[in-house]
């Protein structure tokens, strides 16, 4: 069950059972870890109301009363032109959502102008369903990497949620279909991964480079079309990962010739199957997959 609603540009919370005998300031600070400067704005405009009054930020609050915060966060979609890309979406409430990226698309623009990325398809369905939010996507896929990105509506809950994904409370499954046979059912791969000098975007594994650990199972294997098909779940979430990791241990990921993979597919089979975490406002455990867009299907591998 929601506890929150987006009423004139006021975010409506009903106050949850576990949130008992907090002061509005220790929900804000402690319990959300608000950014200050948005904390500071909200103390300062006292516009922030339990049931409707208006009341000291040590007010203790119960258990259904109701928060309104007001949202001023609107105007910075303006810089995003909507785009009708028949972005298809996964979930959404009031607060965030969770959209399918398709593959040869952008997370977001990589200049100004251009309008062929996730971020514009998703601003569009705002516009379409007469959202006046702000949208700032949470973390990125490559452009050929298909699957479940988070976006956040606001401010507050994008605050919450890049400290989530920082303290590795976000959980993203990956699904990647490798050249070869790996052997072992399970594994994990603790490779640091740095740039690579001679190359533009290519990264690799370099003792200098950042920590990244992969964990990986296998579901299947095909001897008949030599691949393997892997669950890869990060530690860390390092440009190019996934695809830098397996080419490490010779299993690079089909159609990956960034990485030495054949060209077996269009693109790397690399698509970020679900993504799970407790949903900072409802506190409730959520977990949204995304199917296979591609056409025709690459991962044909029974599952």
């Amino acid at each position: 069950m929601e506890n929150f609603r987006i009423t004139n540009q006021h975010l409506i919370i009903d106050v949850l059972q576990s949130w008992n005998g907090l002061t509005i300031e220790k929900l804000f600070r402690e319990r959300w870890q608000a950014p200050k400067k948005l904390v500071h704005e909200w103390r300062m405009s006292k516009e922030v109301t339990v049931n409707g009054n208006s009341v000291a930020w040590s007010a203790i609050l119960n258990e259904g009363d109701s928060i309104s915060i007001p949202l001023l966060d609107h105007a910075e979609n303006e810089t995003v032109q909507a785009a009708d890309l028949g972005i298809s979406i996964l979930y959404e409430d009031d607060v965030l959502l969770i959209a399918n990226k398709p593959a040869g698309m952008d997370t977001h623009p990589s200049q100004p102008g251009e309008a062929h990325s996730l971020l514009n398809g998703v601003a569009h369905h705002l516009q379409k369903t007469g959202q006046t939010c702000m949208i700032k996507h949470i973390h990125r896929l490559d452009k050929d990497t298909t699957g479940a990105v988070l976006f956040a509506k606001n401010r507050l809950i994008g605050s919450m949620l890049d400290r989530m994904l920082e303290e590795r409370e976000i959980k993203r499954t990956y699904l990647a279909l490798v050249e070869g046979n790996i052997k072992k059912n399970e594994g994990e791969i603790k490779e640091k991964i740095g740039r690579d000098r001679h190359h533009a975007t290519r990264r690799r594994v370099s003792p200098t480079g950042q920590t990244a650990v992969t964990h990986y199972r296998v579901l299947n294997r095909d001897p008949k079309k030599n691949l393997t098909l892997v669950s890869c779940t990060l530690e860390s979430g390092r440009t190019h990962q996934i695809r830098v990791h397996f080419s490490h241990l010779n299993h690079p990921l089909a159609g990956d010739t960034l990485y030495g993979g054949k060209k077996t597919f269009p693109r790397q089979a690399l698509h970020a199957r679900k993504i799970e975490f407790i949903h900072p406002i409802s506190e409730e455990k959520m977990i949204v997959e995304a199917p296979f867009i591609d056409r025709p299907e690459i991962f044909d591998l029974d599952i």
